[in-house]
């Protein structure tokens, strides 16, 4: 047997050894637990929109530099709230997966919420609107005396026999 031989009947195995080194992250350097709950609070800033650890882009270097920053950060004993603030330093607040809690983002926060109990509001009163109708008034006005109305009423009838 050659050794290309060998090496056709080796490539598949191969090949499912890189797919699954690649999909479960082995080559961009988790090495902890607390370096995934990390990972999870902050964006890949390859301009994908995922989350660091849920970055799918094949070959992406952005995070992979980002996980082995965030990994040599906890080897040296760094604080999760030391690590978080060092790449909101480096990138801006765009880095967080969730915007912080104080200033104008509060609005992110609190717009949620105002917006389903305004909408709750508004079925509600669409609901009891739904259920109780209003109901129209008698027409109210001097009354009419019977010889007026049937002289109305024989005018209405000539009228439209012609």
């Amino acid at each position: 047997m050659t050794v290309m031989t060998r090496l056709r009947k080796l490539a598949p195995v191969l090949a499912l050894a890189a797919a699954v080194v690649f999909s479960t992250g082995m080559l961009q350097g988790q090495s902890s637990d607390r370096a995934k709950v990390l990972g999870a609070k902050l964006i890949c800033m390859c301009n994908c929109g995922q989350i660091l650890t849920a970055c799918n882009h094949v070959g992406c270097t952005r995070s992979a530099a980002m996980l082995k920053e965030m990994d040599q950060r906890i080897a040296s004993g760094d604080s999760d709230d030391l690590v978080l603030q060092s790449f909101v330093q480096e990138y801006g607040e765009a880095v967080l997966a969730e915007p912080p809690t104080h200033g104008f983002n509060s609005l992110a926060w609190a717009i949620p919420m105002v917006a389903f109990v305004l909408g709750l509001g508004l079925v509600v009163v669409v609901i009891r609107n739904w259920r109780h109708p209003a109901v129209p008034a008698a027409a109210s006005g001097p009354a009419i005396s019977p010889d007026l109305l049937e002289r109305g009423r024989r005018q209405a009838d000539r009228d439209t026999d012609e």
